[in-house]
């Protein structure tokens, strides 16, 4: 069996929450824009905090061009909060980052459907 060409198709990047650990905030972002702007899409499994999000936003707000770099798709669902929080912290109303989140380039990853359960998502190459 011949072996895939990266242009024969998109690559997925599956990141292990326990690799995003060890990196500071800025460094996590660089990491997914990078891949991103390889025509990456980027799956994290623990995703990123609402900071963080926020902040990857920001700075691919800045990094936008016409003819290089279109922007990013971003997806995230929360897994169930009853099994990864205790009740203090649902109380307390802590959120967890532990939710699976799905980022592409925006001219390649279309999201179709978005539930608690399943995000859809067509991806598409250049």
């Amino acid at each position: 069996m011949a072996e895939a060409k990266p242009q024969d198709g998109v690559q997925i990047d599956l990141i292990s929450g326990e690799q995003m650990d060890g990196l500071t905030s800025m460094e996590k972002i660089r990491n997914i824009l990078d891949g991103v702007r390889d025509g990456k899409i980027v799956v994290l499994e623990e995703g990123l905090s609402p900071d963080e999000e926020s902040r990857l936003i920001e700075v691919t707000m800045t990094e936008i061009s016409p003819d290089e770099f279109n922007g990013i798709e971003i997806e995230t669902y929360p897994r169930s909060e009853t099994s990864d929080t205790s009740f203090l912290d649902r109380l307390m109303g802590t959120q967890s980052t532990k939710k699976l989140t799905v980022i592409g380039p925006a001219n390649q990853i279309e999201t179709l459907h978005k539930d608690e359960n399943v995000i859809s998502a067509l991806v598409t190459r250049q």
